[in-house]
């Protein structure tokens, strides 16, 4: 950004463990290597399945950043900050939220059931408009959540939504390691384009 410090880039994963070919490990190494200052939101040490302790995790990397930020979260991590920015503040320039899963319907097997979401305080998720401007990035088969529904949590969040094509959840799983439309889509953020940007080509 010309002639002001660029923001800080916060990247909430989901719940996975780390894994090194996912792209926001690689985004968050090009960045890094490229100058940017970049904080990764590490998991919960214990009760790994707690949104108040996935939050909280974010609260305290926030809490140390003193300059205008860009969240860029995925998959739970979208979860995570929408839940987070109902109660808490920060100078967020804009968030992308990549592949937000469903947690209304049931999810694929091996993933926590409803029961398990509802109690560990995953759901209701919230439907308010989000302070700050957010993309929302989604796939067209992402078996996590179907297209129809991603698109509704993006207009009740007041999110730019740019549909992906077939790309599934987005993830090492899915096929997709390096994701280079994330680098694009941040400095749409960055400079304010994400409201009349062109949706990148699937």
């Amino acid at each position: 950004m010309t002639g002001t410090k660029a923001p800080t880039i916060v990247i909430v994963p989901g719940l996975r463990e780390h894994i090194e070919d996912h792209w926001q490990t690689i985004l968050a190494k090009r960045l890094g290597d490229a100058g940017r200052t970049v904080h990764i939101v590490p998991p919960p040490v214990h009760n790994r399945l707690s949104r108040d302790a996935h939050v909280a995790n974010v609260v305290e990397v926030m809490v140390r950043i003193a300059v205008p930020v860009i969240i860029v979260a995925h998959s739970a991590g979208v979860m995570t900050t929408v839940h987070w920015a109902q109660w808490h503040d920060a100078d967020v320039r804009g968030a992308l939220l990549a592949a937000p899963p469903d947690f209304g319907t049931p999810l694929p097997a091996g993933y926590p059931t409803p029961d398990e979401l509802a109690t560990h305080g995953w759901t209701p998720v919230p439907r308010k408009a989000l302070p700050f401007p957010s993309i929302v990035a989604a796939g067209s088969n992402d078996p996590l959540g179907s297209l129809g529904r991603v698109t509704e949590l993006a207009r009740e969040w007041g999110s730019r939504l740019v549909e992906l094509g077939p790309v599934g959840h987005l993830n090492p799983a899915s096929g997709h390691g390096p994701w280079p439309q994330a680098e694009e889509l941040v400095e749409a953020l960055e400079h304010g384009w994400c409201r009349t940007a062109p949706r990148p080509a699937s």
